[in-house]
């Protein structure tokens, strides 16, 4: 008899509607207990919180802090690139999330939807990130 997992997981998507693979990622982990589901902690409640908590980033720091408690409590990779033709507005970034089993297609949509309303209530932030990479400072030296 297979176990349950420690904790509520997210509810598994309709056929068709999505690639998540969450019957897969179960299956993996009934097989192989070290397997991480920590994505499956991710419930439909707990993303509409956390797509709120993106939304009220205020800094770039906050932005980091956010980052990196979403890999180590749910494993979700996040990278925020300058576009290679320049970052002119907030569709100049590229948000993406890292694809992982478990990772619903909807989530994989909201969260760079939620930072992009985030960054432009906030540009600043875009600034902070811009200059975190160092590409601002080379264009005023190439002036």
């Amino acid at each position: 008899m297979p176990t349950a997992p420690p904790f509520l997981i997210r509810k598994e998507c309709p056929p068709g509607a999505c690639e998540c693979r969450h019957g897969e990622l179960l299956d993996a982990w009934e097989r192989d207990s070290g397997t991480d589901i920590r994505i499956l902690r991710l419930t439909r409640e707990e993303e509409k919180a956390l797509i709120a908590r993106i939304e009220a980033i205020d800094s770039y720091e906050a932005l980091g802090r956010l980052e990196q408690r979403m890999l180590e409590l749910l494993g979700i990779r996040l990278t925020i690139t300058p576009s290679a033709n320049g970052v002119r507005t907030v569709m100049g970034l590229q948000i993406k999330l890292a694809e992982q089993p478990g990772l619903c297609r909807r989530t994989r949509e909201n969260i760079p939807a939620a930072i992009r309303r985030c960054f432009g209530r906030h540009p600043e932030i875009i600034y902070a990130l811009l200059n975190a990479r160092d590409l601002l400072r080379a264009e005023d030296d190439a002036s």
